[in-house]
């Protein structure tokens, strides 16, 4: 017995010893992990950039307790969000980004504080992503790192199964997706909320990205209640100059005053009659639905009323599921409704005039409120 005790007291003088040792040892740390994603830079920049998005692939957020905790702006410069899960918690905050090259963040993660910097580089192949942080642990993340082999081999392994599950999700996500052409429909009226942007065209989508969520949120936070799914109302699309004003907008049962200086505005979008075309899957096919919606107008003798409005209403998105091939889009040009052609008969041996019917109008099959 006594020697057991001999045994065991050894033990835990080596334990405090190690303990201490630890303790006293700087906290810094500086880890690289690369990865080759197979998807274009654009779009994987554009997914990285949301953080909406990291739950499909962020590693350390593998846990099936976590909360997340989404702000107005979860994109670009000074978007942020945070988690708080059965075993972890922690905030990540983008500081700054150069569009398409690098995103640069501040990481709070179980009491370790670290600057971490993406870089995206075209490569053969897709893109290339670098991560690299940079930070300080705290007495107790130090001791329990040193256990499970190290801040260097956990952090370099936890990036580099995100990367991997980022590869995984962006190569099945972005390349499924289906477009139809649904048909003439008639598209309902109804009152809404704006808010009106003008921008570059190469800025649309990302202008829509950062827009939308920020409406979302002024609706949860002032309790209104929304009738219908979000869409973007296109003003005017000037290709000559490269620009293109554009309304975020959320539907609401009736026309609402907004306090003046606000940036959001109430409108009505009055009935008219459209071409419905669905996109089944990411926002990156969106421009070959548009094409393929105008094909259809052409190719069926319609003709475009340009005194309407060219709305894309997001009728599952990100907020319904997290999964961008499910995410549903429905695409409404305004066209002019085709008239029949009229009939003429002619009685067989008969000298009665022939009867010539009157031009009918086509109508529509009406459509439910988005």
């Amino acid at each position: 017995m006594r020697i057991l005790k001999y045994i065991f007291l050894l033990l835990l003088l080596a334990i405090i010893g190690v303990t201490v040792y630890v303790a006293t040892q700087k906290g810094d740390f500086e880890v690289t992990k690369s990865g080759l994603i197979k998807t274009q830079k654009s779009t994987v920049f554009s997914y990285v950039n949301d953080y909406r998005n990291w739950e499909t692939f962020a590693n350390w957020l593998d846990d099936k307790e976590i909360v997340y905790d989404y702000p107005a702006k979860t994109s670009g410069a000074g978007a942020y969000y945070s988690w708080n899960g059965s075993d972890n918690e922690g905030t990540l905050k983008t500081t700054s980004l150069k569009e398409g090259i690098s995103i640069t963040q501040k990481m709070e993660f179980n009491g370790t504080s670290s600057d971490v910097n993406w870089t995206f580089k075209d490569t053969v192949g897709g893109t290339k992503i670098t991560i690299h942080s940079k930070g300080k642990m705290d007495v107790l993340t130090k001791i329990k790192v040193f256990f499970e082999g190290g801040i260097t081999s956990l952090i370099g392994d936890m990036y580099g199964k995100s990367l991997r599950k980022l590869d995984a999700t962006l190569d099945y996500e972005m390349k499924t997706y289906s477009i139809k052409v649904n048909g003439v429909v008639q598209r309902a009226s109804g009152f809404y909320l704006k808010q009106t942007v003008t921008c570059k065209i190469k800025s649309l989508t990302k202008n829509i990205r950062i827009m939308m969520p920020q409406m979302i949120y002024f609706f949860k936070k002032n309790k209104l209640p929304q009738t219908g799914k979000p869409f973007v109302l296109y003003d005017k699309y000037d290709l000559p100059n490269n620009l293109v004003t554009f309304s975020v907008c959320v539907p609401v049962r009736d026309s609402i005053s907004i306090e003046a200086g606000s940036d959001i505005s109430s409108g009505k979008l009055n009935s008219f009659t459209s071409l419905k075309t669905t996109l089944v899957g990411d926002y990156s096919h969106s421009k070959e639905a548009w094409d393929k919606a105008y094909k259809y107008i052409q190719d069926n003798g319609f003709k475009e009323n340009f005194a309407g409005h060219h709305v894309e209403v997001y009728t599952k998105t990100i907020e319904d599921i997290k999964n961008p091939s499910k995410w549903v889009t429905e695409i409404y040009i305004p066209v002019f409704p085709k008239a029949v052609a009229p009939i003429v008969t002619t009685p067989i041996a008969s000298s009665t005039p022939a009867i010539v019917s009157e031009p009918v109008e086509t109508k529509p099959e009406p459509i439910e409120n988005q």
